[in-house]
């Protein structure tokens, strides 16, 4: 179960009116895409650069930006498998800047506790956060709608951005720490979750022979 999932109905209603101004404006879901990713590789610059509420306010406003293409193309039944992929590969190139983002700044920034485990914290986030939507993938790939999971991007988006936004880095940066290794762990348990899933819901308990 998604931790926002009660959240999701009054939250898309709530946004409604801006994805009927896209919609009126005539602009392509796959362009709010590139303006969504455009904003999170903007708010990993902010990150490294020390900026770090401006950091979670870009990060903020890039989730809001990626709920809204898919809004959008199933609106206008513009829907395609390009576009599909396209957001997905460009959400991958998000999750990753991120925590390359706050990673600079935790190695680099005066004064910062566990300068070491926290950089290691923020490799293990970005190896979890793609494993997350790896699983999923490969398990579509299978014939499998592998949605469970208690950290999806949302989540994760959410958690960073909001806690940037609102608190800052923290003293010596303790509070973007914790935020990252609290991040970190829930996108590992719901990578086992979905490993669970999957095995549980494959018909067979022996792996199949595809290839990454």
């Amino acid at each position: 179960m998604k931790m926002l999932g009660a959240l999701e109905r009054p939250y898309h209603a709530s946004v409604r009116p801006m994805v009927d101004w896209f919609i009126r404006s005539g602009v392509q879901p796959n362009t709010i895409t590139t303006i969504g990713t455009g904003l999170v590789l903007a708010s990993a610059v902010a990150y490294g650069a020390g900026s770090i509420r401006l950091g979670g306010f870009l990060l903020l406003l890039s989730g809001v930006m990626d709920t809204f293409d898919g809004a959008v193309a199933r609106a206008t039944q513009r829907v395609t498998r390009f576009g599909a992929f396209y957001d997905s590969t460009l959400d991958r190139v998000g999750d990753g800047a991120t925590f390359i983002g706050i990673g600079a700044y935790l190695l680099t920034a005066p004064d910062i506790a566990h300068r070491n485990l926290a950089v290691i914290l923020c490799m293990v986030a970005i190896l979890s956060s793609l494993l997350v939507s790896y699983a999923r993938a490969r398990a579509e790939g299978l014939g499998l709608d592998c949605k469970v999971g208690i950290a999806q991007r949302a989540e994760r988006v959410l958690g960073v951005g909001a806690i940037s936004l609102f608190v800052g880095a923290g003293p010596r940066g303790l509070v973007l720490e914790a935020a990252v290794a609290i991040l970190a762990l829930l996108s590992t348990i719901t990578v086992v979750q979905r490993f669970v899933w999957v095995y549980r819901h494959a018909g067979d308990a022996t792996p199949g022979a595809g290839t990454s």
